[in-house]
């Protein structure tokens, strides 16, 4: 039996009734983000960043399909109606535009030396796990609120540990991986096979099947 917040969140998929202003100039904003670091050159972090969002879509991918084959819940939703649009069940166009600066923030965090250890781990390793945790801090409170719901046990404030692991951590850690490495080549095919799997999966499961 499908819940009550998934229903109410199936309700505002992709209506446009639901459009506010609000999300222009948020839109300008990320847009002025990255074409700052364009212009200084900072390739490397806007492809990381574009991996960090990527890693993202294809997550958002994965709760559209296990919310459809469920017929339970998403193992995340946002059904808040103040949304400007929620593009999948768990994704609204705030929350992508979020993404998609995340990465850039969590890249200059980063020191120049790719091998300096903090408090005796590598200091790519540990960022990534702080901003993860950082992250599901946030996001437990927003479950608080109810602008964020988990219906799952194994997906849940008293059980963060999927959260952690497959909800961010990999998100961070496609980051600087991407970030960090040696040629541009490596970099863009990294981010063709992320955005080509995408492609695919809103192709299939979207358009194809309907299941997103």
């Amino acid at each position: 039996m499908i819940t009550e917040s998934a229903l109410q969140a199936q309700s505002l998929l992709r209506d446009a009734s639901q459009f506010s202003w609000h999300v222009i100039p948020m839109f300008l904003v990320v847009l002025y983000v990255y074409f700052m670091e364009i212009e200084k050159g900072h390739w490397n972090r806007v492809l990381a960043a574009l991996a960090f969002f990527g890693v993202d879509i294809f997550n958002e991918i994965i709760n559209g399909i296990v919310f459809h084959t469920s017929g339970f819940a998403p193992l995340w939703g946002a059904p808040g109606n103040d949304t400007a649009f929620l593009i999948l069940i768990g994704l609204n166009a705030e929350i992508c535009m979020m993404f998609a600066i995340t990465g850039i923030a969590a890249t200059l965090a980063l020191p120049q030396d790719r091998t300096m250890k903090i408090l005796g781990i590598n200091n790519r390793l540990f960022l990534a796990c702080c901003f993860a945790a950082a992250s599901v801090l946030i996001e437990i409170v927003l479950n608080a609120i109810g602008a964020l719901t988990w219906e799952w046990s194994f997906w849940s404030a008293q059980f963060p540990v999927f959260i952690f692991l497959f909800g961010y951590l990999t998100f961070y850690l496609m980051c600087y991986w991407v970030y960090d490495m040696p040629t541009r080549k490596q970099q863009l095919l990294t981010l063709g096979g992320i955005y080509t799997v995408n492609a695919l999966g809103i192709a299939v499961f979207g358009l194809g099947l309907g299941w997103l």
